[in-house]
């Protein structure tokens, strides 16, 4: 049996952070009160506050589906609609849950280079059909960063969508089910990718960069949080047992291991990307800046691969088309050892 981590399907396939354990069996000592009302909880809401550099109300959740989902609720009326990139999660792959969790608000899609939300595209969605009643009505724009395929928003695209957003008096949510990605690759402060550029609400990912079962819905705007709070209790989400929750985002934020985790999964994809580029038969789609690349390997190669045991998306988007997830447990061994099986993969195919 190989040694090497030779799963590339997500970043949600990894472990839990060693230090995230020892943060919950530090917070399993005696007993402490429930749904939230615990020291725990309101230390790790106090550290989250702290590191966004604003007084931000916290909600820990269970998934990312919730953390988006409850988010948008907050924001959008049922007859108001979401914008979003016609590529993001909340589009493609939450199954009819943004809906579900707002009475049937729609979720509207908008164009955009590199999974990006175009300028242009989203000052005609502001606009459209504004003050028709036979029609959902534009309410709340969402963001995904980063991207679905790996791209990142810079700070000028960010503060420009968010600007577009308010002065047409709608809100704004970011998907950051990879938000440490995005993080370290802009070198910014949280605040600057945040609500220094428009965003009210933050879906703060953590599961696939080393939590357990842990997301934060992180509100800038005190004027959603108490309608927030009933929203969280009447989806189930309302942990009696938060301090567990709590101490996962502990663990993750202290001595910087969100961060740390998050480069450790960007280097090892830009590891990846550098060697699949020296691979004529391969070609990297795109301009993947975090820990999510795509390219077009042919078939017969990806087939072998998958024989040996590798594992990886292929063929969900477009003929040829894999994806590579890296995450913060991949290591420069597992990198080098996929690339060794590739190219022996690629000269096996040319050679038959």
């Amino acid at each position: 049996m190989s040694t090497y981590n030779t799963a590339f399907t997500s970043d949600n396939i990894a472990g839990v952070s060693p230090q995230v354990l020892e943060a919950m069996a530090r917070c399993n000592v005696g007993q402490a009160d429930p749904y939230g009302r615990d020291a725990c909880t309101m230390q790790a809401e106090k550290m989250l506050s702290d590191v966004f550099e604003k007084d931000a109300r916290v909600f820990f959740v269970t998934t990312g589906t919730a953390a988006n989902c409850l988010s948008l609720s907050a924001l959008t009326p049922p007859w108001g609609a979401v914008l979003c990139h016609h590529e993001g999660h909340i589009n493609h792959d939450e199954c009819g849950a943004p809906e579900f969790f707002n009475s049937g608000a729609r979720v509207l899609t908008l164009d955009g280079a590199n999974s990006k939300i175009d300028p242009e595209a989203l000052k005609w969605g502001v606009k459209h059909r504004v003050g028709d009643i036979h029609s959902s009505q534009p309410a709340a724009v969402s963001l995904t960063q980063a991207t679905e395929s790996g791209s990142v928003y810079s700070l000028d695209e960010l503060c420009m969508l968010g600007a577009i957003t308010k002065n047409h008096g709608l809100r704004m949510h970011m998907d950051g089910a990879r938000f440490a990605n995005a993080l370290v690759t802009l070198n910014c402060s949280p605040a600057e990718m945040t609500w220094k550029c428009g965003v009210d609400i933050v879906s703060f990912g953590a599961t696939k960069n080393g939590t357990m079962s842990s997301e934060a819905i992180v509100v800038f705007d005190k004027k959603i949080a108490q309608e927030m709070s009933f929203r969280i209790k009447r989806s189930g989400q309302l942990g009696s047992k938060m301090r567990f929750m709590a101490a996962q985002m502990l663990g993750y934020l202290e001595n910087d291991l969100w961060l740390n985790n998050a480069r450790q999964s960007n280097a090892m994809a830009e590891l990846l990307k550098r060697g699949l580029e020296k691979i004529p038969q391969i070609s990297v789609l795109g301009s993947p800046q975090t820990n999510i690349i795509f390219c077009k390997m042919p078939k017969d190669c990806a087939d072998r691969l998958l024989a040996q045991g590798f594992s990886f998306y292929h063929g969900k988007w477009e003929k040829d088309v894999i994806r590579l997830v890296t995450s913060f447990a991949t290591t420069e061994q597992d990198i080098q050892y996929f690339l060794s099986a590739v190219n022996q993969a690629v000269g096996y195919a040319e050679a038959v």
